[in-house]
């Protein structure tokens, strides 16, 4: 469809074909937050002026609970307002809801300073540094999320224990399988194309119920911003169908949800990752991926973000355990694939849980400190990367936090303001978990021990 243009806007709301216009920003946790506004309001008052929020949104935990140890917003700064920029480029439909449209906002300080801990600031400053190169990044993301048949209000009250998912057996490529749900896929793929992305296919994945939609491949900021709508949104279409769907990274004991991110660089429109070096990479592209590599540990907090996301590392999961590259190798942290213009790199260490601005943003700055440094990417590895040495990836939170606070690559990417920033968010989520008494500790103690 063509894109929603603030023009248009008027001719609609003037018609009253939309009468509400969401105003959204991205939180830490890679959730959508932001207002209901009148469409009226918004095209008289906010689009000249903008609109605020209280800062506190970048500074809570998942339950919206304030939280100790941010500078940026806290009891100690008076929990004041940031400032709302609609940016009209990201204006779309919301066909899921009646008569509304959504805008995403940049954030920044009522003095006019960007809000450098915004997931979306973040992301823009790290394409700056590409574009002043030449370079722009094309991304693609792959969500997997889990289908269950009882809604999510069923589930909550059920202590998410013995639900049950959409398929009872395993359904990778399988149409039988997605059969069983395509009224839900169909909805969710075109609801998501009427909302303006370029929808590609949906298949079926290992775990029980597990299911993936795939999207167009375009520039990193539109990718993002589909991501986190098209996430926000599949989680209200399954909502209205009764049904709940989860993106967490490890929802059970079998697969977990991945959300692999397919990468390249271009110059002029041109890609510039094929080449004539080994493997046909450019050499631009193999000081990049020689950087992922030697980054990726000490950036994987953005990659692994949650207590959680760190128990899809198992061997023989389909979720890497080594830092390593590979040809079209699904057991290496790093898959290289395609040829010639399509020539991109898959980084499989993000899991469904991933914020996706922080995580292009983590692999554009470790990508240049390869070119800048000019790293030597090692040869690819062959066959099994769960039985490979050498480096791997943390494996928890804790450790991930560890290698986070000492980088010096993190510190010059971004700032030492936004690494302490998210080093006290995952100090918040390691000190809930680890005052929290767990099913497993029941199980296991309360006759026996």
């Amino acid at each position: 469809m063509d894109r929603l243009t603030e023009q248009r806007l008027r001719d609609d709301v003037a018609t009253g074909k939309v009468d509400t216009v969401l105003l959204a920003l991205t939180d830490m946790q890679g959730r959508l937050q932001g207002k209901r506004l009148a469409a009226a309001h918004f095209l008289d008052e906010v689009l000249p002026h903008d609109a605020e929020a209280c800062a506190y949104l970048l500074a809570v935990d998942v339950d919206m609970n304030t939280v100790d140890g941010y500078r940026s917003s806290s009891w100690e700064t008076g929990y004041g307002d940031f400032v709302l920029r609609p940016d009209l480029a990201t204006l779309r439909p919301v066909p899921w809801q009646e008569g509304t449209a959504m805008v995403l906002a940049d954030l920044a300080w009522p003095d006019g300073r960007a809000v450098r801990e915004s997931p979306r600031q973040i992301l823009r400053a790290q394409l700056d540094r590409l574009a002043a190169r030449g370079l722009t990044a094309q991304v693609g993301t792959e969500l997997e999320f889990v289908v269950y048949r009882d809604s999510y209000e069923d589930a909550w009250r059920a202590g998410y224990r013995d639900l049950t998912p959409a398929n009872l057996y395993n359904v990778d490529y399988s149409l039988l399988g997605t059969a069983r749900v395509e009224p839900l896929l169909r909805a969710i793929r075109n609801a998501m194309a009427a909302a303006g992305m370029t929808v590609e296919s949906a298949k079926g994945e290992c775990n029980l119920g597990q299911h993936e939609i795939a999207f167009r491949y375009a520039d990193a900021l539109s990718t993002c911003d589909n991501h986190v709508i098209y996430k926000n949104g599949a989680k209200e279409i399954a909502a209205a169908q009764g049904r709940a769907l989860t993106f967490m990274a490890k929802p059970n004991p079998r697969e977990g949800n991945s959300c692999h991110i397919h990468f390249s660089l271009t110059e002029d429109g041109e890609p510039v990752f094929a080449g004539e070096n080994g493997h046909g990479l450019s050499t631009l592209a193999g000081h990049f991926l020689a950087g992922l590599l030697a980054g990726m540990r000490e950036l994987s907090l953005w990659f692994a973000p949650n207590i959680n996301s760190y128990k899809r590392y198992a061997a023989g999961s389909f979720a890497p355990t080594a830092v390593r590259w590979g040809v079209d190798n699904r057991t290496c942290a790093l898959r290289l694939v395609g040829h010639g213009p399509s020539m991109r790199v898959e980084n499989r260490v993000p899991g469904g849980d991933v914020n996706p601005y922080l995580a292009v943003a983590a692999m554009i700055a470790a990508g240049l400190h390869g070119v800048e440094h000019e790293l030597r990417l090692p040869e690819p590895f062959a066959g099994n990367a769960y039985t490979a040495d050498g480096d791997r990836v943390p494996t928890s939170l804790r450790d991930a936090l560890a290698l986070w606070e000492h980088s010096s690559l993190a510190a010059g990417a971004f700032g030492e303001d936004v690494v302490a920033h998210y080093a006290n968010n995952a100090r918040v989520e390691l000190a809930a978990y680890d005052a929290a008494v767990t099913d497993w500790e029941l199980y296991r103690g309360f006759e026996r021990l």
